[in-house]
C-alpha cells in the first residue's frame, strides 16, 4: 500500500520529535519539539483523533511557555566572580577543555591576577569568562558557554545589562585580540566593534 499524505504528516511529526531529542541546545530542542508537536496536532486533526490533538496541544503549550521564559528580559542570568584557583572552576575547565579549545585554542588557563566570572543560568553554571587586567582595560582570554546554553542569550546579557560585573572590577573597556572567526562573529553580534584585527567594547 502507498503512503497517504496523512501518513507523511505522521512520519514528519515523528522525525521532528526524535530530532529534538538529539539537540544539545536547550532552545533548539524546545523549538524543534514545538514544531513537531504542531505537526502532530495537524496529524491528529487529519485522523480525527482527539487524544493526539489534546496531547500535542499541551506539549506545544509547554514548549511555548519555556521558550518565553528563555527569551524573557527577566530570565535569571548571572556573572559571579570566582577565584582562579577554585576547585570548581578548575574542574569545569577540565571537563570542557576540548570544546573550549575549539573556540579559544590559545587559552591555557587563568593566571592568578585575572578576572574570572562564573556565568550562571537559573543559578546553575553555564560558562566562564576570563580576562587579564591592564589598567582599566580587560583583555579577553576566554568567553565560553556550554553548548546547551549557547542559544540562551547569555552573551547578549553579559555585554549589555550584565556589564556591572566588569565595571565593579574597575574596567572601562574590553579588548579581544585577533579572535577566531567564530568568536569574532559572536562578539560583533553582542556589541563589540572592530579595531583593526582586534575587537573592543566600551563599558558605560
Amino acid at each position: 500500500m502507498g503512503l497517504t499524505w496523512v501518513d507523511l504528516i505522521g512520519y514528519l511529526a515523528s522525525a521532528l520529535v526524535v530530532a529534538s531529542l538529539a539537540m544539545t541546545s536547550v532552545v533548539r530542542l524546545r523549538i524543534v519539539s514545538l514544531v513537531g508537536s504542531v505537526v502532530f496536532v495537524g496529524y491528529g486533526v487529519a485522523l480525527g483523533s482527539i487524544p493526539v490533538i489534546i496531547t500535542n496541544t499541551a506539549v506545544a503549550a509547554i514548549n511555548i511557555w519555556f521558550l518565553r521564559k528563555e527569551f524573557s528580559a527577566n530570565r535569571d542570568l548571572g556573572a559571579v566572580p570566582i577565584a582562579t584557583d577554585a576547585p570548581f572552576l578548575q574542574d569545569f575547565l577540565r571537563s570542557h577543555a576540548a570544546d573550549i579549545a575549539h573556540f579559544h585554542p590559545e587559552f591555557t588557563g587563568p593566571d592568578a591576577d585575572d578576572l574570572v566570572l562564573l556565568l550562571t543560568r537559573n543559578g546553575l553554571p553555564a560558562g566562564v569568562f576570563v580576562a587579564s587586567r591592564d589598567g582599566d582595560t580587560l583583555r579577553l582570554k576566554l568567553d565560553y558557554v556550554m553548548s546547551a546554553y549557547r542559544d540562551s542569550r547569555i552573551g547578549t546579557w553579559l555585554y549589555r545589562r550584565g556589564t556591572k560585573a566588569f565595571t565593579d572590577a574597575g574596567a572601562r573597556q574590553i579588548l579581544a585580540a585577533s579572535p577566531s572567526p567564530d568568536v569574532r562573529s559572536y562578539l560583533l553580534r553582542v556589541g563589540f566593534r572592530a579595531s583593526g584585527d582586534d575587537l573592543a567594547l566600551a563599558l558605560g
